[in-house]
């Protein structure tokens, strides 16, 4: 699973090649909707599966989409970029009609083009923001050069990452994938664990077993839904007031949502306030996700998503530490500060983003 998910990122680096600009949040809107879709169809296997048959079922039932999209990858169209990139301009151009055609559209006249610089440059590297293409070299590479190249590349598109133009924007994406990741996964777990810990610090008992597994996997059904009015906010959002103020905005009301937690609710306040953060959390993890690839030239883009994906999951890694970890040892309202302490840095570093994507042009 770790594989699948962790190379996830290059699907959003490769879908926004195809978009136009006044179309991208709203497609990735849609898009997440699907992923939306997975989660509340995943729980509500889960609560039949689980507690009718076995754990076993649920992984063979979960694995089964897997195998179902993998005969799609073979008719989906690559990169024209990336074939440019490899000089393989006739196939580039065969996309680039594929798409022309699926929008009952012509391509401009001419002959699809490259542009070369006589300057040796590494095409998985960007020399500037603006770029739009990566010069290749006129000649054949040998198995050596190209596993040099590739070396060199990595290291030059790392350097791109914090050149004096993208730095800022680097660092900040960092953090709040980070933070974003922290926030979403701790809200899945704090769904499972608030009222075993409400129950279980009230009786002064700890570490005991929820009372009814049933219980669990209703709640997190319920919660999975609220990524639903969450995308739905977050696509008005997205095109009326930008990208950084959806985030920021988001994130602040999640913090509004976490807050009565601080104090031991009932199970259905729990409910409604955890239902209430999670559809912020989802909404600005998904503005998150469209404004990151819109950040980054296309020579530089997956690279940079990847890595900001990568230390994002590092918050997913320690966020059971706080979420699961703490509310064990009755430390409640420690755990929700520390939740609202993260969300309102993220939202600080969302306004301090240097750049705003809304109708930006693909570099």
């Amino acid at each position: 699973m770790g594989e699948g998910v962790g190379g996830g990122h290059v699907f959003s680096s490769w879908f926004l090649e195809f978009v136009p600009a006044q179309n991208r949040g709203t497609w990735m809107m849609v898009f997440s909707f699907f992923w939306t879709i997975g989660t509340v169809l995943e729980a509500s296997l889960a609560w039949v599966v689980v507690t009718a048959l076995s754990w076993r079922w649920l992984l063979a039932l979960t694995a089964l989409p897997c195998f179902l999209l993998l005969p799609f990858f073979g008719i989906t169209p690559e990169s024209p970029r990336y074939l440019c990139v490899q000089n393989r301009m006739s196939d580039a151009t065969l996309v680039l009609e594929r798409m022309a055609k699926a929008n009952q559209s012509a391509l401009p006249p001419g002959i699809l083009t490259y542009q070369r610089e006589e300057t040796k440059v590494d095409h998985h590297a960007a020399s500037s923001e603006t770029d739009h293409l990566l010069p290749v070299r006129e000649k054949e590479c040998t198995d050596d050069d190209d596993a040099m190249s590739s070396k060199s590349g990595s290291v030059a598109a790392l350097r791109s990452l914090l050149s004096r133009k993208l730095r800022r924007s680097t660092l900040l994406l960092w953090f709040v994938f980070y933070a974003n990741s922290f926030a979403y996964y701790g809200l899945v777990l704090l769904t499972s664990q608030l009222s075993d810990a409400n129950r279980s610090c009230a009786s002064g008992m700890r570490h005991v077993k929820s009372e009814n597994d049933a219980n669990l996997y209703k709640d997190t059904f319920i919660t999975s839904f609220a990524e639903v009015p969450g995308l739905i906010v977050s696509a008005v959002l997205v095109e009326w007031v930008g990208r950084k103020a959806t985030m920021w905005c988001l994130m602040f009301i999640c913090c509004c949502f976490l807050g009565p937690l601080v104090l031991h609710q009932n199970e259905l306040l729990t409910t409604v306030f955890l239902f209430g953060a999670r559809a912020c959390a989802m909404g600005s993890f998904t503005v998150l996700c469209l404004y990151a690839p819109e950040v980054y030239p296309t020579s530089v883009r997956s690279t940079g998503v990847g890595i900001a994906t990568a230390i994002g999951r590092i918050g997913g890694i320690v966020c059971p530490l706080v979420a699961v970890g703490m509310l064990r040892s009755c430390h409640q309202v420690e755990a929700i500060i520390v939740f609202e302490v993260v969300l309102c840095l993220a939202a600080v570093a969302c306004m301090l983003f240097p750049v705003e994507t809304k109708g930006r042009e693909m570099n």
